[in-house]
């Protein structure tokens, strides 16, 4: 473990201290993001609370200027079902057609 990830591990999340407008918190960081924090601090030269917040302002600004999705509506149609229609037979259909089915297959199999 690098001495970045000691120090990002050990830290526990709390923000109970507001000092004129900034926030002192501390963070639990994933070994992974601890990772690319230090990756990006080597590669920048940037301090670790510079790197924390540019990644924080990203973030946030990426999740307000996403568009909203639009509502999925769908649309509705009359059925033209017939006045002397019977829902009941549709049961009754389904379970003369389950039967022909298994007798097919069963005739299948004694073949």
């Amino acid at each position: 473990m690098t001495d970045l990830q000691s120090k990002l591990s050990s830290h526990d999340i709390r923000s109970d201290l507001v000092y004129h407008g900034v926030m002192r918190t501390t963070l639990t960081i994933d070994d992974d993001l601890a990772d690319q924090i230090q990756e990006l601090r080597r590669r920048h030269g940037h301090s670790l609370k510079r790197i924390i917040n540019s990644l924080l302002r990203e973030g946030l600004h990426s999740l307000e200027s996403r568009p909203r999705a639009k509502k999925y509506r769908t649309g509705t149609y009359k059925l033209g079902m017939r006045p002397d229609f019977e829902p009941v037979k549709l049961n009754q259909l389904v379970d003369e057609l389950e039967t022909e089915r298994w007798l097919a297959q069963e005739q299948r199999l004694c073949r």
